[in-house]
């Protein structure tokens, strides 16, 4: 008997799969959420934060990780020398900075009242000005790395995030011996191998296969202190992802229950997990990984370059292809605000009396209605724009209300939003020579929200597979953990094989309704005249309005 352990590390939580590679089945799932979750008012010493920071703790990622292991290990009773591997997928760009020692900085009493000391979290965009200066630089001295993502960097990557902390905290910078991404930090803690993946340093460190990281010129011009920055703090073996990182060791054998030399996996982004689970490991097919921000992911055999694409990397997602990621940041998100802070209280009667959540009770009445009977039309910016625009100034926006307009009638518009935002991702590549040839969605919003999904299908005119696995990034870190661990070992000689044992999809799609197509057809290109709008001639409205806010 064999078994393979994947951890996905999420934003508000962490879960473990327990996967038996002899039944070829899921055996137990664990789900921890993270005692601090999400700081971005405060600090735990009560220390306020300024707007567009998203810190945690270092110590709740250790803690879910070791309850849930030892939970889904206790449930199944697993001998714990039949785990052959273990993989892990985490949310990026999330780094945080540790001492000589490779312990991060906000342990220490010293630095944890500065908020530069703990751990950015990949939605944290208080770095915008530093990327808007590497976007600059980088288009003044014509550097070839910008292209690979799309002409713009993004506040949510690594570098931003260091040089932020190097201008606002240099005395941190200073004590800092490595910046990490903290999937990375993980696989570092459970072997003690100090490797980086291709996936999270081709997507969130700048790195390129054939040319590595960015200059030591541009680094210089950026910012003196920063030249050496990647032989130095940011130092490391980048380790094609797919690959072993190292065995367990010791100490964290004894801390998990597990045994010492299972072989653990190179760290991979939690959304990019995914693709491998579908079983989308051929060119042409995107997967979109839903949750409270949604991830665009597709394979190709060619690299052109294609406007706001958050990163063309090869062996990025797969070993063997060029994969391009887009996104947009704010999907569960916009909906869980609309439901958190403006909802009415008749609604939240109307709910409790039929015994539902409010957010299934307003999809039941938005599903009543027929595309563009609101009258209302809403942009997808309410955390910022990741694809194509790239530019976290922009805020979202509600056209078309009036005195009539209800409460069903503005989630129905907000869904369809990120359905429009998802299609302008989907056109761009189409226009660049990059096809899409078919779509995979995942994650939890299309197992919750059916109206959602049919909205896609329809607003795009496209077939869509769903994921067959309640646990799909899990699923997938599962799979590179069986990777690891090899085929004489019981697992997996490549990432491929492990797709074609374990990869889970519903066979039956989302087919789109042909009278909604039509009539979604006309929104959209309502939409694509209020983006451009918005989004490029008039963006100054939307910073002036961001500008007005953070002085009052």
């Amino acid at each position: 008997m064999s078994y393979v352990i994947g951890i996905d590390f999420g934003t508000a939580s962490a879960r473990a799969l327990l996967y038996n590679l002899k039944t070829n089945k899921e055996s137990a799932v664990a789900v921890k959420e993270y005692k601090h979750g999400v700081m971005d008012h405060t600090l735990p010493d009560g220390t306020k934060l300024k707007e567009d920071w998203a810190l945690q703790h270092p110590t709740d990622y250790l803690e879910a990780m070791t309850d849930t292991i030892r939970t889904i290990m206790d449930e199944e009773n697993v001998n714990p020398h039949h785990v052959i591997g273990i993989g892990i997928d985490f949310t990026a760009s999330t780094i945080l900075p540790l001492n000589a020692a490779g312990e991060p900085l906000c342990l220490d009493n010293e630095h944890a009242h500065n908020p530069h000391s703990w751990v950015k979290l990949w939605k944290h965009h208080a770095a915008q000005e530093e990327a808007d200066q590497i976007t600059q630089l980088a288009k003044n001295r014509e550097e070839t790395f910008l292209k690979r993502y799309g002409g713009k960097i993004s506040s949510e990557w690594m570098l931003p995030k260091i040089l932020q902390m190097l201008k606002e905290a240099p005395h941190l910078f200073k004590r800092t011996d490595l910046f990490m991404e903290a999937g990375d930090w993980l696989v570092y803690q459970l072997t003690g191998e100090l490797i980086r993946s291709s996936n999270t340093a081709g997507y969130k460190g700048l790195w390129n296969k054939s040319e590595g990281y960015p200059s030591k010129d541009f680094l210089s011009e950026l910012h003196p202190q920063l030249k050496d920055i990647y032989d130095t703090k940011l130092r490391g073996e980048v380790r094609t992802i797919g690959k072993k990182a190292g065995a367990l060791s010791v100490q964290m054998a004894e801390r998990l229950g597990l045994v010492a030399g299972t072989a653990v996996a190179v760290n991979v982004i939690d959304a990019h997990a995914a693709v491998p689970a579908v079983g989308a490991v051929k060119p042409g097919q995107m997967v979109l990984a839903m949750g409270t921000s949604t991830c665009h992911m597709l394979l190709s055999e060619n690299e052109n370059l294609v406007e706001g694409v958050c990163g063309t990397v090869a062996d990025g997602i797969l070993p063997g292809f060029i994969s391009y990621e887009t996104g947009q940041v704010a999907v569960g998100d916009s909906f869980a605000w609309f439901v958190e802070q403006a909802i009415s209280a008749d609604v939240v009667i109307a709910a409790k009396n039929e015994g539902i959540n409010i957010h299934t009770w307003l999809e039941k009445e938005a599903n009543k209605q027929v595309p563009g009977e609101h009258g209302l039309m809403a942009l997808d910016w309410w955390n910022g724009n990741r694809s194509i625009l790239v530019d976290a100034h922009l805020s979202g926006a509600i056209i078309g209300l009036t005195l009539a307009t209800k409460p069903a009638d503005i989630y129905r518009s907000l869904l369809e939003s990120t359905a429009y935002g998802t299609r302008i991702i989907v056109e761009t590549f189409q226009n660049n020579q990059v096809p899409v040839t078919a779509l995979f969605a995942c994650g939890g919003l299309p197992k919750k929200n059916k109206l959602f999904m049919q909205i896609y299908a329809d607003v795009l005119n496209r077939d869509i597979y769903l994921a067959d696995s309640e646990e799909v990034t899990a699923l997938g870190a599962a799979m590179f953990g069986a990777t690891a661990a090899g085929k004489k070992a019981g697992g997996f000689d490549t990432i491929y094989n492990a797709a074609e044992e374990m990869a889970r999809v519903n066979t039956e799609p989302i087919r789109p309704i042909p009278e909604n197509v039509a009539k979604y057809e006309t929104l959209f290109q309502l939409y694509k005249e209020m983006h451009e709008h918005f989004g490029r001639s008039h963006k100054e409205w939307m910073y002036q309005l961001r500008s007005i806010k953070s002085t009052v």
